[in-house]
């Protein structure tokens, strides 16, 4: 099940922030902010009351930039970030946004494949962007204009 995410979600959140990101993980304060900041879409993937996902979206205008996705190891592979990053797509439609952007470390290739299969494509790279070295892609994802009528 895909919901909005609460303050209550917050530590879970952040426990899995550390299992996904390590090092570039976020702090509590952090996630905290991310879940109650108003230009942010958070949503949980959760299975028996138990998160086993989380994804964040910041839409500003006619751009919005995927924050998180981030996946607990054991329901990798099973669909769940599919049905985050379809979540973030659908609320940069119904904002009215024309172009989505992310980062992603280069050597994440599960993640790659994932954002490709949403449509995205990479436009640049940005050279040891991460703690632990690697660069980063930057991925595009480009709206097509809806026609009234």
């Amino acid at each position: 099940m895909i919901r909005a995410a609460g303050l209550s979600d917050v530590d879970a959140l952040t426990a899995l922030e550390q299992d996904a990101f390590g090092p570039d993980a976020w702090s509590r304060e952090q996630v905290a902010a991310e879940v109650a900041g108003a230009s942010r879409h958070v949503v949980v993937a959760a299975r028996d009351d138990v998160v086993t996902g989380y994804a964040s979206l910041l839409a500003t205008g006619d751009t919005a930039d995927v924050a998180r996705i981030a996946v607990v190891p054991g329901q990798r592979r099973t669909g769940v970030g599919r049905r985050l990053l379809s979540a973030l797509l659908g609320e940069s439609e119904r904002r009215g946004v024309e172009r989505v952007l992310l980062e992603v470390a280069s050597d994440n290739h599960a993640a790659i494949g994932l954002y490709e299969a949403g449509g995205f494509v990479a436009i640049a790279t940005r050279p040891h962007y991460y703690r632990s070295g690697a660069d980063a892609v930057v991925m595009e994802r480009r709206s097509v204009p809806r026609r009234d009528g």
